[in-house]
């Protein structure tokens, strides 16, 4: 599976400049590299996040999306992990996130379940309800977005229904770039899966994004890696390592389930 990832510097707030720019970016990275996937980061349609005139910034049950970006894995013929977008739907706003096929196929959905409160995401926004998996090629993904890195629970959830590649779709800042490397890092190597986490750079109101954007083995080995600015970068992923690691490390097949079920008081 060849992915491109689309680290993209976007305006806060203004969802024209940022779909236009988006597209510009697809179409290149189409061009220049012929790619299995092209992945974007988190709310790249109005920037993480507007507080004044969300709503109106917002896409609308993903209609936009659909039209514009997912009118393009048609035409192109690739698979778009298209990051997040601020949306409108079932009377509030969810970051969503949304993946198309090759036929321009809406493949799923997410709706981000751990919201930043630290920036109160969760006073703008309302917590998805479900964990997200599909294909893409025959192959087994999962995804999810920034802040939900931090629960190893949820990975290891997606893990345990069979995902090889997890997109890690985000918004993260650099003042917390070590965080992003070492969480990254830690899920791949855990659940033995590639891990494609795609970030956005550049300055939003007053947070700079860290970029920082890779592709992860399931050693934990970096396959690619961005810097701090706007770049696309590509590269190649041997599924085929994931099974030789799972034979000589036998995390899933040693796990004591019956351990795990305390919660906290």
């Amino acid at each position: 599976m060849k992915i491109s990832m689309i680290q993209m510097d976007m305006k806060l707030g203004n969802p024209d400049y940022n779909f236009a720019h988006a597209k510009e970016l697809i179409a290149q990275a189409v061009k220049e590299n012929r790619p299995d996937v092209i992945t974007l980061p988190e709310t790249w349609n109005t920037g993480f996040f507007p507080k004044t005139n969300l709503e109106a910034l917002c896409d609308h049950h993903g209609m936009r999306l659909q039209e514009e970006i997912g009118s393009l894995a048609a035409e192109f013929k690739v698979n778009i992990v298209a990051g997040s977008v601020a949306n409108v739907k079932d009377g509030g706003i969810y970051n969503t996130a949304y993946i198309f096929d090759r036929h321009g196929k809406c493949a799923a959905t997410y709706d981000k379940t751990h919201l930043f409160s630290p920036m109160k995401e969760d006073d703008y926004f309302k917590k998805g309800r479900d964990l997200c998996t599909f294909m893409l090629d025959s192959v087994s993904c999962g995804l999810v977005i920034c802040y939900d890195i931090r629960f190893c629970e949820l990975v290891r959830a997606l893990a345990l229904q069979g995902i090889e590649v997890l997109f890690v779709v985000a918004q993260w800042p650099g003042v917390r770039a070590f965080h992003w490397e070492t969480l990254n890092t830690a899920r791949a190597i855990e659940n033995q899966i590639f891990l494609s986490c795609t970030n956005s750079c550049g300055i939003a109101g007053e947070t700079t994004y860290a970029g920082l954007s890779a592709i992860i083995d399931p050693w934990g080995n970096t396959v690619k890696k961005a810097g701090e600015g706007e770049e696309i970068i590509t590269a190649d992923i041997d599924l085929g390592q994931i099974q030789t690691i799972r034979d000589s490390i036998h995390v899933f097949r040693d796990r004591r389930p019956e351990l795990y079920s305390g919660t906290l008081s």
